[in-house]
């Protein structure tokens, strides 16, 4: 049961929601427009807000119900956030999708969700506070898994939010974050040139070009 249960949980990861909405409901393939990812921020961009919206929350769920699934399955004897890293996984490298998913993020946020929701919050007001100063999803992206990595080691020994002497969260917490971070280094790269993509919302205090 464990190993089906591993196995679904990257299944659910490897849905391609963006992918899927796009082809079907809007007759586009997002690989073919914007950034050509299939994640929340191009789905944003290409399709809209309302598709955004929907896409972001599938994404989200995916890495929330895959943490859950040992307790939908009675299992017991392995941390949950191993199910919901193989749905991080699963996004990232979807095999519906010739393994080529998105950046991680809102899966990354489902999974914490669903095993340590303050936290969770935590990181996602960080995500907030920077989209305002920078007016960018993918910096508001980076510092929140650059200080979800600090976090997780600093809080325990504090006792904030997060149980000490967790090491597997701490392990599958850095491993997510540095999927993210990694699966933006092209972003950080334009971020650096100043014309990165930006929302119309916020300061914009690198003073990115505006397109």
């Amino acid at each position: 049961m464990i190993i089906l249960a591993l196995i679904l949980a990257y299944l659910l990861g490897s849905i391609p929601s963006g992918l899927w909405i796009g082809q079907i409901f809007f007759q586009k393939n997002l690989r073919d427009y914007g950034s050509g990812n299939t994640g929340t921020t191009n789905t944003f961009r290409v399709l809209g807000k309302k598709a955004g919206i929907v896409v972001f929350l599938l994404d989200f769920l995916k890495g929330t119900i895959a943490t859950l699934l040992p307790s939908l399955f009675g299992i017991s004897g392995i941390s949950p956030l191993i199910f919901g890293l193989l749905a991080v996984i699963g996004h990232t490298f979807p095999i519906f999708a010739q393994f080529r998913g998105g950046k991680a993020v809102a899966t990354s946020a489902g999974m914490l969700m669903g095993f340590i929701p303050l936290y969770c919050l935590f990181l996602m007001l960080i995500f907030v506070i920077t989209l305002y100063l920078t007016s960018m999803i993918s910096m508001s992206s980076v510092v929140a898994a650059g200080v979800a990595i600090v976090t997780v080691l600093l809080f325990p020994q504090l006792g904030l939010l997060l149980p000490k002497g967790d090491w597997v969260l701490v392990l599958i917490v850095i491993s997510a974050a540095s999927i993210v971070i990694i699966r933006h280094r092209d972003n950080m790269a334009r971020i650096r040139a100043k014309n990165e993509n930006l929302v119309p919302w916020g300061l914009n205090i690198t003073n990115q070009k505006q397109k």
